[in-house]
């Protein structure tokens, strides 16, 4: 029973260890994405995940669905993916302007994770931009990995560009 027990908890360990060596997402900042997008041969399209550190579901969408490998590989290989804290304090030059965190009730939020969510500062939220980094849309609330990677192939895959997302939506089912 007791070689078992050990032989059990070797497996257990090991396909932990396992998991843990699965696909990373290669997270950047917002000024390392934009580089690269600026200057890279083949650019990608730009992903954002904007969060905060007391969000919840955030931190279960970091565990459920970006570790997920099938959506962690694809991310990798098709986005430059961008972790930005949407109440976060150092400011960001984009186009000609610097944004910043502007204190407001009890938390505050920084301008351009604000200007990225159109306003709607609704955590997590993430947001697809194109090569010239142009909105293609902002994304709300948590996503399992399923119904993620189902959007994320939309934009990446430039399906957007000749199926509204309803058709898209009812056909991939």
């Amino acid at each position: 029973m007791k070689d078992r027990l050990t032989t059990a908890l070797v497996f257990v360990m090991i396909l932990a260890a396992s998991m843990g060596q699965a696909q990373q997402i290669e997270w950047m900042s917002w000024d390392e994405a934009v580089s690269r997008a600026a200057t890279d041969q083949n650019p990608k399209k730009i992903f954002v995940d904007v969060y905060t550190d007391w969000c919840g579901w955030c931190k279960r969408m970091d565990m459920d669905t970006f570790q997920n490998p099938e959506v962690a590989a694809y991310m990798t290989d098709n986005f430059y993916m961008v972790k930005m804290d949407g109440e976060g304090k150092e400011p960001i030059e984009f186009n000609g302007k610097t944004y910043t965190y502007v204190p407001s009730g009890r938390r505050g939020y920084h301008e351009l994770a604000a200007a990225l969510l159109q306003g709607r500062l609704s955590y997590p939220t993430v947001i697809f931009l194109d090569e010239n980094i142009k909105m293609l849309s902002p994304v709300p609330g948590y996503q399992k990995p399923d119904a993620f990677i189902k959007i994320a192939r939309y934009f990446g895959e430039d399906i957007y560009k000749n199926t509204d997302w309803q058709t898209y939506e009812r056909d991939s089912r």
